[in-house]
């Protein structure tokens, strides 16, 4: 019985610690314009409104699919995109951030990936809605040492 219980501590300290890792995925972000529209969990596991929080944080009009990235040694929030409009860390559109080729009604609309071997580089892929827009997949690239650190599509 000692051993079932060393079994099951050891794994959830190992949870715990992996999970504390990554904090590429701290913030949320939610969509149509709620306000606030985002919060935030800390290395605490405290949830709360999301610094910098102002008067565009509700620019976002999606009903679905929404995702957001955060630095990933600090959890601080970097980009977010409904996978039409790219929005950086101040809640501004990035410089070509519109016209992504993803649609606000679809499920997952846009997901963020690190380049590999990269940590300035991300992939924005993008699908197009149930309505049946000729997006299609497709992904475009964000590049953190741009606009003074604040982003840009290239």
């Amino acid at each position: 019985m000692k051993k079932q219980y060393y079994f099951i501590a050891s794994l959830i300290l190992t949870f715990w610690l992996t999970g504390k890792a990554q904090l590429e995925r701290t913030n949320w972000i939610f969509g149509s314009g709620a306000d606030p529209s985002e919060f935030s969990i800390d290395n605490s596991g405290n949830i709360g409104a999301l610094v910098g929080a102002g008067p565009n944080a509700g620019a976002l009009n999606s009903t679905e699919g929404i995702t957001v990235v955060s630095d990933p040694n600090t959890g601080n929030l970097l980009f977010y995109t409904d996978g039409m409009t790219v929005y950086n860390k101040s809640h501004l559109v990035m410089p070509n951030g519109t016209g992504l080729l993803g649609n606000n009604s679809s499920t997952q609309s846009g997901i963020i990936v690190k380049k590999p071997a990269s940590s300035t580089i991300y992939y924005v892929f993008t699908v197009d809605g149930a309505s049946g827009s000729a997006g299609g997949f497709n992904y475009s690239e964000v590049d953190m040492t741009l606009d003074g650190g604040l982003g840009d599509i290239n």
